[in-house]
């Protein structure tokens, strides 16, 4: 491979990559929110890999010696890479399904459920089992108060997670026990081993789950405090859920 063959490969990798990062950080959903934090966890990881391939690309284009100053994305797809048997029109498409992925990103409205419960899937996760009444699940879990939302938290200040106020980054239970909010449960039913939900609950519901002491309890000082005073206003809280187990 010529050194500006080798320079036109590595900007080709550098857009892909780049065309990946800027459609995660333009992602909408209800009320602007972000994605919740299992999923932007991965893509940081995937942005460190972005950015050195993306820097190294760079280093050689302003390398001595190489007159190539950039590249018209519009050639990509007639752009030849050794070792490369899928073809450009492949390569294309790849690109494309960055730019517009048909993946657990995608944008989808919430659902609205009978109860007044809402909720949107991020990602639908694999396996067979899902979960059902009866289920013993273990999630990840952030929950975020609504009435508290900020410029940097659009979706509310957190009052609990469990990276920070559990052993073992998970909580665990039985569906149907009432060991946790109903609510919750109810948006839960039908999500895979890995899956991801946003889920919407109502103020009212809220209420009646801390009279049952229903709900995750924050052993941080700023978490205490913000549950204490989730109470005195508009209750709604959002729960950002990763299953990690279903038994």
């Amino acid at each position: 491979m010529t050194t500006k063959a080798f320079t036109t490969w590595f900007l080709l990798v550098g857009y892909y990559f780049a065309a990946s990062r800027a459609f995660r950080h333009g992602l909408g959903s209800k009320q602007h929110l972000r994605p919740p934090p299992f999923l932007v966890q991965e893509s940081n990881r995937r942005s460190f890999v972005s950015s050195l391939a993306t820097t190294f690309g760079a280093v050689l284009v302003v390398s001595p010696g190489i007159a190539n100053a950039g590249i018209d994305p519009a050639l990509l797809k007639n752009l030849p890479v050794q070792g490369d048997e899928s073809g450009s029109a492949q390569r294309l498409r790849q690109i494309e399904a960055i730019q517009k992925p048909t993946s657990d990103l995608v944008d989808i409205p919430f659902q609205e459920l009978a109860s007044g419960v809402s909720y949107r899937e991020y990602r639908e996760g694999k396996g067979e089992a899902t979960v059902q009444d009866g289920s013993k699940v273990a999630a990840e879990m952030t929950i975020r108060c609504k009435s508290f939302s900020t410029q940097n938290e659009p979706g509310g200040l957190k009052y609990f997670s469990t990276r920070d106020d559990t052993e073992f980054n998970e909580i665990a239970w039985t569906v149907g026990s009432g060991e946790i909010l109903p609510g919750l449960e109810e948006a839960m039913i039908g999500m895979h081993r890995n899956a991801v939900r946003r889920i919407e609950i109502p103020s009212t519901q809220v209420f009646a789950a801390r009279k049952a002491n229903q709900l995750p309890l924050p052993t941080t000082k700023d978490g205490k405090r913000r549950f204490d005073n989730l109470f005195k206003t508009d209750a709604t809280l959002l729960f950002e859920v990763l299953v990690t187990r279903i038994k």
